[in-house]
């Protein structure tokens, strides 16, 4: 896919034909870019913007430069420049320090690993070096807002689902927030298709869709082009499947369209619903009655997904949506960091990111453009497995910390086989001989990554994520058994970011996406890590909220409740009550007595 960038002149000429008479500076114009590619034009101003190429109000572009070609899919594009509206929000906006090209900068480099023209990224610093500059900044921002923060309206992605959010909620943990967690499409397996009716017009279509919902519940609405009852149900039927979201699959078919469907079915008038539970049909009926339909798709999607028994239990620490990923923002002395990579820090890759965590540290992220990203991790790729074992702390370090910017994070994600991930986390690294230092400084480089939702996101996609959870897998389950407690602590921390999505998605009583049950071996040594911990109360708490995790709203006859009954947990836990290392600690009556105790029910 061709990536373009659009150049626009703010001042119409008027730059290039009067700014050396007034700043004694030669400006041609003053630049205003978007990125173009996919059929959308992507620029900032009142907040991150799309819309048809061309049809902005700053006109034509006066000039269209060819930036590169990327091969990312559009949904891992949208849900990267999503990430970006956290940091371009409207009120960021500022004409001379983070503006609109601040934007096609971070966007190009994530898709092409290239800079903007330097013309264009070294206006803004060009014109306030002018004494007129410094004395009219203020004056000249305002007076541009009504141009560079016109209120454009957004246009929706074309041929695609818009991805869907679930708001975020600040917490005040003291942690590094991520944005929103996105609901993913898992094509895999079982899953239900994305939210919203699906309208289809064969059988085939109509079958896929009810083996997509054979362990959940689907609605037929069987209607026609000429049934104008049909239509008054329509925005009712609508608001169903968005209220359902991604625990039911509703379909519409127009028989006119469809005639096969009908003989199928045997329908012979419009309209006329049939519902499906657990694969099999459950109810049949006719007629335009909203209250009717309302009333039986709603109760069908309550049989299909009955109110879980932990939800009326006292656990106030697992039954709310938590937003924010543990992560492990501190910068370390930087000067001392790259003296220890030692002469490759002297490379134009590296020195790039120091320079860029030194402005991000100094000034915020708004004010840190990101480097060359691409050429960054084509030398940790070919440099670092040569690099001596002492030095690979200091470059995962350094990766550490630039990862918990959600812009580095998300590239990472989304690097093509996760490249840089798998090169400082090998899924088949003996991890029990690593040196504690580099166990340390892994776990929290793992843990940063969660700063973006688009990691979430590949860990979930099964075809193409088993070397990513193979190393998350073996890194956590490691390190939960070290001897050093800090080790544990940090590997819990990890735990924790991976179970959050799918305790997420059970609060909205939807199914588990990334299945951490199905990775035995961090059960079990998680388990085992909780009924051996002895030496530190902080390690124990996150050992409980790493668990309690997996355990709250899951299957109780899952392999995780299934391991804790085996292992006797709970008595384990009692035990531990008794000590007097671990008073105070409200998690053990949580977890113990609330949900191994009376959430066990079977």
């Amino acid at each position: 896919m061709n990536v373009e960038l659009y150049v626009y002149d703010l001042s119409k000429g008027l730059a290039r034909q009067f700014s050396y008479s007034f700043t004694g500076v030669h400006l041609d114009a003053i630049y205003h870019t978007s990125l173009v590619f996919g059929g959308v034009e992507y620029f900032f101003g009142q907040g991150i913007l799309r819309k048809v190429p061309g049809s902005t109000h700053h006109g034509k572009p006066i000039e269209i430069v060819q930036i590169g070609k990327t091969e990312l899919p559009m949904d891992v594009i949208a849900e990267y420049i999503d990430s970006l509206a956290q940091i371009y929000t409207p009120e960021s906006y500022d004409l001379f320090l983070h503006n609109c090209n601040n934007f096609t900068q971070d966007l190009s480099m994530f898709l092409v690993g290239k800079n903007i023209p330097e013309r264009i990224r070294t206006l803004p610093q060009r014109f306030l070096e002018t004494p007129v500059g410094q004395m009219l900044r203020s004056q000249i921002d305002q007076s541009m807002r009504s141009m560079t923060q016109a209120p454009d309206a957004e246009m929706p992605l074309t041929n695609r689902q818009q991805p869907v959010y679930r708001a975020s909620a600040p917490m005040s943990n003291g942690l590094t927030k991520s944005s929103a967690l996105p609901l993913s499409d898992d094509t895999h397996g079982t899953s239900i298709p994305a939210a919203g009716v699906h309208n289809v017009t064969t059988l085939q279509e109509i079958q896929s869709l009810l083996d997509s919902a054979r362990n959940s519940c689907a609605v037929i609405f069987f209607t026609s082009a000429t049934c104008a009852p049909c239509k008054i149900l329509y925005p009712s039927y609508d608001e169903l499947a968005a209220e359902a979201g991604e625990r039911a699959v509703l379909i519409k078919v127009d028989l006119n369209q469809a005639l096969s469907v009908s003989s199928k079915y045997n329908v012979r008038a419009t309209p006329t619903f049939m519902t499906y539970l657990k694969g099999q049909k459950e109810n049949q009926w006719s007629g335009a009655n909203e209250a009717q339909l309302k009333g039986n798709v709603r109760l069908l999607i309550q049989m299909a997904w009955p109110i879980h028994p932990h939800k009326s239990l006292r656990l106030p620490t697992f039954q709310r949506k938590i937003n924010q990923p543990v992560s492990f923002p501190k910068v370390p002395p930087l000067d001392k960091l790259a003296a220890k990579i030692g002469r490759l820090s002297e490379e134009e890759e590296f020195s790039a990111i120091l320079a860029y965590v030194k402005t991000r540290e100094a000034q915020g992220h708004m004010e840190a453009p990101l480097p060359d990203l691409h050429r960054f991790a084509e030398l940790i790729a070919t440099r670092f497995k040569e690099l001596p074992p002492e030095v690979h702390f200091a470059v995962i370090d350094l990766v550490r910390v630039a990862a918990a910017d959600a812009r580095v994070s998300g590239f990472l994600a989304t690097e093509k086989d996760h490249r840089t991930i798998l090169t400082l986390i090998p899924p088949k690294r003996d991890t029990p001989l690593v040196p504690y230092n580099l166990q340390v400084v892994t776990l929290q480089f793992a843990c940063n990554l969660f700063t973006s939702p688009l990691f979430q996101e590949q860990l979930i996609e099964l075809a193409t994520s088993h070397m990513l959870r193979l190393a998350f897998e073996n890194l956590a389950s490691s390190c939960l058994l070290a001897k050093d407690s800090n080790a544990r602590f940090l590997a819990s921390a990890l735990v924790y970011n991976m179970a959050l999505f799918d305790h997420n998605s059970r609060l909205e009583d939807e199914p588990d996406k990334l299945k951490i049950s199905a990775m035995e071996n961090l059960e079990a040594a998680l388990i085992e890590a909780v009924i051996n911990e002895r030496e530190s109360k902080e390690t124990l708490h996150g050992l409980l909220l790493a668990l309690g995790m997996l355990l709250y709203s899951a299957d109780i006859e899952g392999s995780t409740w299934e391991l804790c009954r085996a292992m006797d947990v709970r008595q384990a836990l009692q035990e531990k009550r008794k000590m007097s290392l671990f008073k105070g600690e409200t998690l053990i009556q949580e977890v113990a007595e609330e949900l191994l105790g009376r959430g066990d029910k079977r």
